[in-house]
């Protein structure tokens, strides 16, 4: 398909004049633009939720998400897989982000990264992908060749793909076990996919990160009890955490994290069901990480 056909490279008709518009007007614009995003996000929930699935299923079970994408794509990938260890103290190799140019081109744009399919095998192999891992591919067209690449590779070694796009009956679906193509319409500024198309793609990333560490026990309740402690904020928000779901004052929740080394999950268990900070460990272990169960055991074996 010709790059001019596809619906991100198509006028759109309510901006045809912003350069005549005032400084309000466009901001205005822009903003009811954006509007229409999470409202296309919900259409592909049923696609999303089977790479929910498949994420939470191979994370738990030896396997890897990496994202690849060029460009802005790319550079999206980075932003959700960075975030994922101090949030949920993963290993920075758990969910990875391949970006054609190397990590340099997230702050620098290379030249022709993009438009060659063995690039992104090449650098795909570089990880050792396998059958256990999710290799989730980035394009707001939907047709770039380094994507389609990994993708390419990915199916070769039997690891579950999934495609992002931003047109209908994009190139890169056809590569995908589990394609999502999120039809944002044309851009504010004719074909600049860094607007509506990668809100509905940052949307969506975060969706299943967040949703597939919920579904490993990162979370309790609604607080992120996985949290790495690498600053004074993250120390405050632990500190906070148990306070708040064991019901003990500040100082007593400091006293507890300062035995598991600032580690929330076990300090949980331990003021819960009132066992040591080894015991804690143990049935954390025995559940599978997830604190709830966790809690639960705990308090029917001193039963």
């Amino acid at each position: 398909m010709k790059l001019t056909n596809l619906a991100t490279e198509k006028r759109n008709q309510h901006t045809a004049h912003i350069d005549t518009m005032s400084t309000k007007e466009i901001l205005n614009v822009i903003n009811k633009e954006d509007m229409t995003v999470a409202q296309r996000v919900q259409q592909v929930l049923p696609q999303v939720e089977k790479v929910v699935d498949a994420v939470s299923h191979a994370l738990s079970h030896g396997g890897k998400l990496f994202y690849v994408g060029a460009g802005t794509s790319g550079r999206i990938g980075i932003m959700d897989a960075v975030e994922c260890p101090p949030t949920f103290s993963t290993s920075p190799e758990l969910v990875q982000a391949v970006m054609a140019g190397g990590t340099g081109a997230f702050v620098q744009a290379v030249e022709g990264a993009e438009d060659e399919e063995e690039r992104g095998i090449e650098d795909l192999e570089k990880r050792n992908i396998t059958d256990l891992d999710v290799v989730f591919g980035i394009a707001a067209s939907g047709r770039t060749p380094y994507v389609i690449g990994a993708l390419k590779h990915a199916k070769k070694v039997g690891a579950v793909t999934v495609s992002l796009s931003s047109n209908l009956d994009s190139a890169i679906s056809k590569f995908a076990s589990i394609p999502i193509e999120v039809e944002t319409g044309p851009e504010v500024l004719t074909g600049s996919t860094r607007m509506k198309a990668a809100t509905a793609h940052k949307m969506i990333l975060n969706m299943i990160t967040t949703t597939a560490m919920i579904k490993i026990g990162k979370v309790y309740e609604n607080l992120m009890v996985d949290v790495k402690v690498s600053n004074k904020k993250l120390k405050d928000r632990a500190i906070s955490i148990v306070s708040t779901i064991t019901n003990v004052a500040e100082e007593k929740a400091t006293e507890i994290l300062e035995i598991t080394n600032f580690e929330v999950k076990p300090a949980i268990v331990m003021l819960k069901a009132n066992v040591s900070f080894e015991e804690a460990q143990s049935y954390i272990t025995l559940e599978g990480g997830f604190v709830r169960e966790a809690i639960e055991r705990a308090r029917k074996e001193k039963v």
